[in-house]
Parts: structure tokens; sequence; C-alpha cells
């Protein structure tokens, strides 16, 4: 797998973005973050999906230039409409207002709608716990269906992802999860590669338990929601929840979305722990918490010490700073192969 230093990948990406057509404030911040999901693990939402969004300016699907649209903003809350701009673009946009005003307001959230893919949302995290500062972001996509609700068979929601992001004393505790066993890119994955899920994470269309992703990619199936056949009711919430505030708060959902459109509805909350019992109040709970769960005996099926959510992407991360950032082989082509369209010099890599 080659690897690449850092800087060198992240000007690669965003001289393809901008030869591509696109802004290039919205191509630096986007293959920044592009760049970060590769560093922390998030090798299916890091620069592969470059090759994506070069097809989508292409095609307009992803706007290249322009602002949002602010439809309210009652300063501890605003909503945006993203006019398919780059969701990496937005969400950062939005939590640097959000990090700019929590200090006078203590909590601020906010809700786009019409956004372009968003990428991985733990590559959002440390630019607000680095601040001392809690996160909270989620993400879904009203115009397409992947996932039943619990119990039925026909596809509705997507797999909904929603993370958080909380300081401490060292590496912040970065959750960041979906509310279906898998992704749809993992799927479409799986299919294309004719592999099959290691267990059945999927219904076939006559809500059958299956192993094989291409019963939700060409036949009609659906995912499953988090817990599985028989605990996913608590998914399907957690599904709901994420619809809602993302949806809902935007004013931009299933109930008036355009049917095949990609566009996403986000929904963000910074809060300050100084409004609170203060910031060092907070890291003495979240310091002991993270102790003593990676202290806790672990159990024989682990190999290795409990671990807290963001200590591998952490690991990860400064591997990457060290050798180079890991990108896929194919993903890799690809990149080189739009890069010698657009006539942009291939970087020196580390296999």
């Amino acid at each position: 797998m080659p690897l690449i230093d850092r800087i060198t990948l992240t000007q690669f990406a965003e001289e393809i973005l901008t030869r591509a057509g696109m802004e290039p404030d919205k191509a630096e911040t986007t293959a920044a973050v592009l760049v970060e999901g590769d560093m922390i693990g998030h090798e299916t939402h890091g620069v592969s999906l470059l090759n994506w969004y070069v097809d989508a300016l292409e095609d307009g699907s992803l706007a290249k230039a322009g602002s949002y649209e602010v439809v309210n903003d009652r300063g501890a809350a605003f909503v945006w409409d993203g006019r398919s701009l780059p969701g990496a673009w937005l969400l950062t946009k939005a939590i640097d207002l959000a990090c700019e005003r929590v200090r006078d307001h203590g909590v601020v959230t906010a809700a786009i709608r019409n956004c372009h893919h968003t990428c991985a949302l733990s590559a959002f995290m440390r630019q607000v716990t680095e601040q001392g500062l809690i996160v909270q972001l989620s993400v879904s996509h009203p115009a397409a269906s992947r996932v039943a609700p619990y119990g039925g068979t026909k596809p509705l929601l997507t797999p909904n992802p929603m993370a958080a992001g909380f300081p401490t004393s060292e590496d912040p505790i970065l959750i960041d999860v979906s509310a279906s066993i898998t992704t749809t890119t993992m799927t479409q994955n799986l299919a294309k590669t004719g592999k099959k899920f290691p267990e059945a994470w999927a219904f076939t269309a006559a809500g059958e338990p299956t192993d094989d992703p291409r019963e939700v990619t060409e036949r009609g199936g659906t995912m499953m929601p988090l817990g599985g056949q028989l605990k996913g009711h608590k998914g399907f919430g957690l599904g709901l929840i994420v619809e809602l505030l993302g949806q809902g708060l935007s004013g931009k959902g299933r109930a008036n979305a355009p049917a095949g459109v990609f566009s996403q509805s986000a929904f963000l909350q910074v809060i300050d722990p100084a409004f609170f019992a203060g910031l060092g109040a907070f890291t003495a709970q979240s310091d002991f918490l993270a102790s003593a769960c990676r202290s806790n005996p672990s159990a024989p099926w682990n190999n290795g010490p409990v671990r807290m959510p963001g200590d591998s992407a952490a690991r990860k991360r400064r591997l990457a700073l060290e050798e180079g950032v890991p990108v896929g082989e194919v993903a890799w082509e690809k990149l080189c192969g739009h890069a010698a369209i657009l006539g942009l010099p291939i970087p020196d890599v580390a296999v």
C-alpha cells in the first residue's frame, strides 16, 4: 500500500479538486478532511472519494462554487441550506462558527440541509476537542433508502452515522458509529468484489437474514439496523433520532426531498464545558473514565487490552504523520489516472 507524506497528499488532492473546477477554499478544506479520514483509518471515506467527487463536479451534482444560504440564525442556533456544496467545507465552516459562538452561549446547535457528501464524521472531531470543547455530529441522506424500519422489509432509512468527540488530558474520546450494522460503502465494495459479509448483516427482500451484500445492492434487500435481527429496534431508534434532528430541524427530509438527488442533512452541536462545571471538572471525569476502561480486565476473546473509542484512530494518525498516509493501491491508481487527465504530476510514494 503506497505511503504518501501528509502535506504532499493534501496538496495533490487539493490540486485535483481545483483543476476539476472546485473553488480553491473549498478544495483546500475538502482535501484536508479527506486526508484526515485516511490518517485515522477511515480509508473508505478518505482520498479514494476524490474519484467520485471529480465525476460529481463534472456532472454538476457537486456544486463547484458559491456559498450557503442562511435559512435562520438566532445566535445559539442556525440553519443553512448547503446548495449542494462540498459537505467537508460546509461542516467545517459550521463547526468553526459554532466554536466561535459557544464561548458566549455555552451550547450552539446547527442543522444543514442540501449538503453534498460529508466525509468521515470523526475527521471533524479534533478541531473541536483540541479547543477543550465537546462536539456531536450526525448525518442522513433523505433521498436514499438502505435500511428498513425494524420488523419491516422495504428499505427506508440510511445508515445514519453519528459521531461525538470529548476532550481529555491526552487523546480525545472519539465515537463514530452508524445506526446500521454495516455501511453503504462497505456493502457496495463487497458486492463489487463478490465477497460476503462476515455474518448475516442484511436481509433479503423477503426479510430473511443473509450474508450476501448483493441481496442489498441488486435484489431489493436491506441492511440490518444496529442490533441485528433480535435487537435491531435499538439501531432503528438511533436512526430515527439522526433523521429527525438533521432533517426535521433543517426543514428538508423524506417528506420533501427530491428522489434520487444526492443531498445529505446534517445536525451538529458544540458544547463548552466552561458553562457547566468547568473544563477541569469535565476532563477529571473523562480522564478517569478512559483510564478505568483501559485498565479493565480483558475478556478471553479480546486480543489485547480494552481500547477507548478513538485510541486506534490516534495511533494510526501518529503513524501516518511519521511514516506517511496509507492509500489503497486501486484508489491510488485511479487518482493518478485523474491527475494525468488533469495535467498534474504524480507525487513520490514510499511502498
